[in-house]
């Protein structure tokens, strides 16, 4: 329990900062720290966190748990800086999916060389890929009811996630506007109407499912109980979620 309050201090910490890459005005329906706090306040709220994340980890007297934790916070910021280079940085957020996993069984009392922490981090993994596709989708499906934010926030950003990426399959015309990051005026508007036209939504959906579907298989190889029942639920839930 003590590494999931970490590990979610991390997360706000990641949001906090976010919110300031993004220049976003709204977070979960409210508004965002840097709307109401300004830059500088939400930077420095999230690198406390960071800082308190540091110390509850030390405590938790697992090596292990720390190292694996670190490159987590490591490959977040990664991930962030390949984004504003219009590069892909969601390998490394599910790489941070997949430690996170490893790090709980680690602190559970698997030792070095044992299958469980392969297991973890295959199922953390693939849960995050099949959750980040979904947060691609909801962008396209969602507006400000759902999301907390506008609908079309990634295309402003100037990313073609998997809805823009399969319409441009159907829709080579949508190739140009991912060219130049939808800078143009009207582009983010068009690339949403091509999207809609096309089947890109339905085969990232589809994606996630797959996605999804590993993730469950990889747990096979454990011993039934309450606990993989609840993993098993969370691979669906994943899947239909809203918001």
């Amino acid at each position: 329990m003590r590494l999931a309050q970490i590990v979610e201090m991390i997360h706000v910490a990641s949001l906090l900062h976010d919110d300031v890459i993004d220049k976003s005005p709204l977070r979960r329906g409210a508004v965002s720290a840097p709307a109401a706090f300004g830059n500088k306040l939400s930077v420095l709220a999230g690198d406390f966190l960071l800082g308190r994340t540091s110390a509850a980890l030390s405590r938790l007297g697992e090596n292990e748990v720390v190292e694996l934790i670190a490159s987590v916070i490591a490959n977040l910021v990664e991930g962030e800086i390949l984004q504003l280079k219009a590069m892909h940085g969601e390998d490394l957020d599910r790489e941070s999916d997949g430690q996170g996993a490893r790090a709980a069984v680690v602190l559970g009392g698997c030792k070095e060389g044992e299958l469980w922490k392969e297991i973890a981090y295959a199922y953390g993994r693939n849960l995050g890929i099949a959750f980040q596709l979904v947060d691609d989708i909801l962008d396209y499906e969602a507006g400000e009811g759902t999301l907390g934010k506008p609908g079309g926030a990634d295309l402003r950003l100037g990313l073609a996630t998997g809805p823009a990426l399969f319409a441009w399959e159907e829709h080579p015309e949508l190739g140009p506007l991912i060219e130049r990051k939808f800078k143009q005026e009207g582009d983010v508007e068009l690339a949403r109407e091509f999207v809609r036209r096309s089947s890109g939504v339905e085969r990232t959906r589809d994606l996630a499912r797959s996605y999804a579907d590993k993730a469950r298989e990889v747990l096979t190889s454990l011993p039934e109980s309450d606990a993989k029942a609840a993993l098993v639920v969370l691979t669906e839930r994943v899947v239909k979620r809203t918001s």
